[in-house]
This record gives structure tokens, sequence and C-alpha cells, in this order.
């Protein structure tokens, strides 16, 4: 991907910005200055470089507007390599001043996107599947605005849309055929997209690193691979040493998560084991944060989240940067 410009000069302060609640959000930045920088591309850590890590900004939003940018300087300061955008509305002039901002704070990105039941991939409605390839063409030029290295999360087919039985043949077909399609477009821009398993309570097509590997086979472009979630692979994956060894190369982005998606490392995930399989894989790409809130009341109900798994949101990327960087190293 091109370079982002450097800022020319510092951002204003957004109209209607509350600092006070937003240190309570984000957390202080003195406490962030106190962290060690650990999180850019040739960062190093004991001499070794890192991979670079990011932070999804559904901590707080499943839409990012101006009065979220102020936590994107927070996020560069506290080492972070870049943030993952979720895309689901908006228009161009939004994501050009997005990505203005990004830039402004010296932060790469990804982004995360997951259609919905009128644009599913994988239905047997010719007309349903001609929106799927509508919304993810409107995504990856969304994409290309923002300068995303990684279009990651479960665009291969409806989040929480089911048929009351496994799925099909046909509906691996429809669906390869669907991203086959966005992976071209894809392409133009050095784009990579990143197909992520759910767990079988949202979703049925693909609930395991094995089946998203078949679905990546079926696709067959270089720059269609999967995202490795360590949330639903905890519910869905036995041995996940294994199952991240069988998948190899597939392996084109990491989400950091744990059981209850909460602060990572503080749950019941084996990152340990993760890891150092990770490792021995030869993966060297993103290992972005995923935890959940109620700060957007829909979104929170979309994912069940009734209470929160901490006592506050700067727990999650304060501890989580640092738990990332400890256990990269011990497992290497």
């Amino acid at each position: 991907m091109p370079e982002s410009p450097a800022p020319t000069s510092p951002r204003a302060t957004p109209a209607g910005f509350d600092r006070r609640r937003f240190l309570k959000l984000a957390g202080s930045l003195s406490a962030v200055a106190a962290l060690p920088a650990c999180a850019s591309v040739g960062a190093r850590s004991g001499g070794r470089e890192l991979p670079p890590i990011g932070m999804n900004m559904l901590l707080w939003t499943d839409h990012v507007e101006p009065r979220h940018f102020p936590v994107f300087d927070v996020l560069a300061e506290a080492g972070y390599t870049g943030v993952e955008i979720p895309i689901g509305r908006g228009d161009e002039a939004e994501f050009r001043a997005l990505q203005a901002a990004i830039a402004a704070a010296g932060l790469r990105c990804t982004a995360v996107t997951a259609p919905p039941p009128e644009a599913d991939p994988i239905s047997p409605d010719p007309a349903v599947r001609a929106k799927a390839r509508e919304r993810m063409h409107w995504v990856i030029d969304m994409c290309g605005i923002l300068g995303a290295e990684v279009l990651c999360g479960p665009f291969h087919s409806a989040f929480k849309t089911f048929a009351g039985r496994g799925p099909t043949a046909d509906e691996f077909e429809r669906s390869a055929e669907v991203m086959a399609d966005a992976a071209d477009r894809a392409a133009a821009q050095d784009l990579v997209l990143a197909a992520e398993f759910l767990n079988r309570f949202e979703c049925y097509l693909v609930n395991t690193a094995a089946d998203t590997l078949r679905l990546v086979r079926m696709v067959d472009r270089p720059n269609f691979g999967m995202t490795y979630d360590t949330h639903h692979a905890h519910i869905e994956v036995e041995d996940p040493a294994a199952a991240i060894a069988a998948s190899g190369p597939a392996i084109r982005h990491v989400h950091v998560s744990e059981n209850d998606r909460g602060i990572p490392g503080a749950g019941q995930v084996r990152f340990t084991e993760t890891f150092t399989a990770l490792h021995r894989a030869g993966y060297r790409g993103w290992l972005t944060i995923e935890s959940f809130s109620r700060a957007s009341p829909e979104f929170a109900a979309a994912i069940h989240v009734w209470r929160d798994f901490f006592d506050d949101p700067d727990d999650v990327w304060r501890r989580g940067i640092r738990f990332i960087r400890e256990t990269w190293d011990a497992t290497r």
C-alpha cells in the first residue's frame, strides 16, 4: 500500500469533544506514556522484530466518527501499529476524513465487515448474491480510500443467518464465486481479503479453520486467505496448534480475542499454544485485539454483550499490547 503523507499541522479537537469523558473511556496519556513503544513494523523487543499490532475500534463503536479520532493518538502513543476500522455504512467523504485522521496519528489500518441477510453471498437467489457482490465492491473501494492493508471479517456469508441445517456444497460454491470476484477487485489495490470463521452460534458456513481453508482453496486467489480469531477458535477448534499448522500460509490475519471478548490474557484462550504455533507457521502478519463493550447498544445486542468484561476500556488496550508483546516474545 502507498504510504500515507505525514501530517503538516496538528489536528483540531472535534466540536463537542468532552476530554474528561474521553479520558475515562480511553485512558490517560500519562499512563500511556509509561508503556514501552512496541508495535510498529520493525520495532524490536529484546533485539527481535515484532509483528504489527492493531486495535479494533469495535471496542468503542461500530461506526467511527470524528468524535472517535482522539483515540488514534492515544493508541499511537501506546505503541500500536494501526487500527481496525469497521465498515458497514458511510460515504466517501467520511472515509477520506477518517483516512486523514489515521495518517495524522501515524497509524496504519486494516478493516472489518460482515454482510447483512439482504446481501448474503450464499443465498440461492441470484439477486441477493448480486447485492452481495455490489456490497463487497463498495467495502473494498472504501478500503482503498482508507489505505487498508487487510479486509477481514465473516464476509463469506450473512452474519447470524441460519438455514436449520449444515452448509451444502452449493452454498460453498456460491460463496467462493462471490469471494473470487471480490478478491479480483481487491487485488487491484493490493488488498488482502481474510475471511473469518465464526462459532456455530453466529454462522453455519464456516465454523473452523478447516472449513475456512476449504473455502480459501476453492476461491484460489493469492490475496484471499483466512482470519484466525482466537475467540471463535476457543469455541470450535479442539487443537489450535494442529489447526494453525494445517492452515499455514492461508492465515493472513489474526484476531487476539478472549473467550469473553474482554482483556486478552485474562480469560481461557490458550494463547501460549496459539502464539507458539503461529511462530512455527512463520506468521508475520497483524495481531489485532478484538474486544467488545456496550458502548454501541445496537452492536452489543447483536453480539450478545450484556455486561462489561473489564473495569475500564483502557485496560483492554493498555494491558492487551503488553500481553501480546510478552507472550509473543516468550513463545519464540
